[in-house]
C-alpha cells in the first residue's frame, strides 16, 4: 500500500512539474521578492520625508503651501497597506501608483521651491539629503525596473500552453505592472544637486 501511494506521490509531482505548476510558483516567488524590494526603496524616500521637510521650513517657513503637499503626499502613500495581496488587486495597485506619483510630483514641486533659497541650497543638512533623495530615486527606478521584468515574465507564463490550463485551474491571475507613462517619468528622477554654478550668461 505504502508502495502505491509513494507512485501515485511521484506521478503526481511529475504531473505538476509538466504542467508548470511549479515554474507558476518559482515565478511568482521572483515577483513578490522584487515587489518587496521597491516597497523596500519607497519607505527608505519616505523616510527622508519629515527631515527634508523640515529643513525646507527652516529657510522657508512662507511656502506652507508646497510644505503641506508633501506632508499630504506622504501621508495618503503611508495609508495604504501594500501588501503582497494588493499585486493580485488592478485597482489597489493603481491607487499605489497614483500615491506614489504624487508623492514625486510634490517632492519635485519642493526642490524646485529650494532654488529660489540661497541660504537653503548651501546648508550642509539639505545638500546630504538631497544627496540621499537622489540616491533612493535611483534605486526607486532600478527595483521597479525588476519588478516589471519580473511581471513580464509572470504573465507571460501564464498565458503559454499547457501552463495557462494550470493557471486555470488554481486559479492564478496576471498580476498589474506599472503604467508606461508612468514609467518614462521616473525614468527622470528629480535633479537635486544645487552644487554646480549657474553657467554665465552669454554676451
Amino acid at each position: 500500500m505504502r508502495k502505491f501511494w509513494a507512485a501515485v506521490m511521484v506521478l503526481a509531482a511529475a504531473t505538476l512539474s509538466g504542467c508548470g505548476y511549479n515554474d507558476i510558483q518559482r515565478s511568482d516567488e521572483q515577483v513578490k521578492s522584487a515587489w518587496s524590494e521597491v516597497l523596500n526603496q519607497y519607505q527608505r524616500r519616505a523616510d527622508l520625508i519629515p527631515n527634508l521637510v523640515n529643513t525646507v521650513k527652516g529657510f522657508a517657513a512662507q511656502e506652507q503651501q508646497v510644505l503641506l503637499g508633501v506632508t499630504e503626499a506622504r501621508s495618503r502613500v503611508g495609508s495604504i497597506q501594500a501588501t503582497p495581496e494588493l499585486l493580485n488587486d488592478p485597482a489597489a495597485f493603481r491607487r499605489f501608483q497614483e500615491a506614489q506619483g504624487a508623492m514625486s510630483q510634490a517632492l519635485s514641486r519642493l526642490l524646485v521651491v529650494a532654488e529660489n533659497y540661497p541660504q537653503l541650497k548651501s546648508d550642509a543638512n539639505f545638500r546630504d539629503l538631497q544627496a540621499q533623495l537622489e540616491g533612493t530615486e535611483n534605486r526607486i527606478a532600478v527595483a521597479r525596473n525588476r519588478y516589471i521584468k519580473s511581471v513580464q515574465e509572470y504573465n507571460v507564463l501564464l498565458r503559454q500552453f499547457p501552463v495557462n490550463l494550470t493557471a486555470m485551474m488554481f486559479s492564478y491571475q496576471t498580476k498589474p505592472n506599472f503604467a508606461v507613462e508612468d514609467e518614462k517619468a521616473i525614468a527622470k528622477p528629480p535633479t537635486v544637486d544645487f552644487g554646480k554654478p549657474a553657467a554665465p550668461a552669454a554676451k
